[in-house]
């Protein structure tokens, strides 16, 4: 893949503050470009934020601010935010967050001039070529280094993120999608009669009703009145702990639907996009179900596409932590646009 040329990583001694914001957590940072095509920025400092232990985003970002203000003496160049959900007028609007978003209120943070705010699978998007193979897990081999091409990159947390990255010379585009909002399309009887459940408490069933933290809960409730047995657990992360021990037959049941639903839907996105350059799954607590999900029906489904299966045996599915890459797309995405349209 081309790489793109971060000639903007130089520009400023002063670091960027960096966040990656989702459902559950916050991620905070304080990131100094270094002029690295391969490894545009270093992260000084960085911090995990539970999102609803805080009144705002901006009470967040203030406090990282004063905890390392000796990280920046001379104030930071800009603030860039990667967020789940869209900008619409002076707020970002998703259900997901536990607060409204309020952009003017970011804005009064002290240091905070200059604010850029971009969706939270862009930015991981665009970050993620920079990715060290190395640092992954494979979960499809494909060919060795992938084919060149579009790159996917999905994940469930709070709910389900995607966009795809483009490459191009100078630099890389990505392409934001609300492909998590596509209606749900069941694969067999079992999947039929949880959707018919699920249907009973929304208008429209999309993947994310199923491909979520939440949406795990949701259906392990449903396998659970399917069988006739009460729903005890009450968090995603009981599920799926319950799930991996074999302590629950419907937790178990709801990660291998989880699993095969997932595999499906990635083969799916790899098709829409024509993504020969790969997909890598980033969702929040995917890593933490990694070795159920390497043993589950996800292969059989991704690869469950009749004539298009050759096509998607090229394709090397990654599995990656979440980690730092919301901070790095946010903190480049951006700079690198205003670099470009400077040109």
């Amino acid at each position: 893949m081309n790489k793109p040329v971060l000639a903007h990583a130089a520009v400023s001694r002063r670091p960027v503050l960096a966040a990656d914001v989702g459902g559950t957590h916050a991620r905070v940072a304080l990131v100094l470009g270094r002029g690295d095509s391969r490894s545009p920025v270093q992260v000084l400092s960085h911090h995990r934020y539970v999102g609803a232990e805080w009144p705002s985003l901006a009470a967040i970002l203030d406090h990282f601010l004063v905890a390392h203000a000796s990280l920046a003496p001379s104030g930071i160049e800009r603030c860039a935010i990667a967020i789940a959900g869209y900008v619409l007028g002076d707020h970002v609007a998703n259900s997901n967050l536990p607060w409204r978003v309020s952009l003017p209120e970011i804005r009064s943070v002290p240091g905070i001039e200059v604010l850029d705010v971009v969706n939270d699978f862009e930015a991981v998007a665009y970050a993620s070529q920079f990715i060290d193979h190395a640092e992954t897990t494979t979960i499809l081999p494909g060919l060795a280094d992938g084919a060149g091409g579009p790159v996917l990159v999905m994940g469930p947390g709070t709910g389900l993120g995607s966009a795809v990255l483009l490459p191009g010379v100078p630099y890389a585009q990505v392409l934001p999608t609300e492909a998590g909002q596509i209606a749900l399309a069941p694969g067999n009887d079992r999947e039929i009669e949880i959707l018919r459940i699920l249907s009973r408490t929304r208008p429209y069933v999309s993947y994310e009703s199923i491909l979520s933290g939440p949406g795990l809960l949701d259906t392990y409730r449903a396998i659970a009145e399917l069988a006739g047995r009460e729903a005890t657990l009450t968090t995603p992360d009981a599920v799926s702990a319950a799930g991996m021990a074999h302590a629950d037959p419907a937790a178990h049941a709801a990660l291998d639907v989880f699993c095969g639903v997932l595999g499906g839907f990635v083969g799916d996105l790899v098709m829409l996009y024509g993504a020969r350059g790969g997909a890598f799954l980033a969702g929040g607590f995917l890593p933490q179900i990694r070795d159920f999900l390497l043993a589950s029906r996800f292969r059989e489904r991704y690869f469950n596409k009749g004539v298009m299966r050759p096509f998607l045996e090229q394709v090397p599915v990654r599995l990656v932590e979440h980690g730092q890459l919301g901070v790095v797309g946010a903190a480049t995405l951006h700079a690198a646009a205003r670099v470009g349209s400077s040109h």
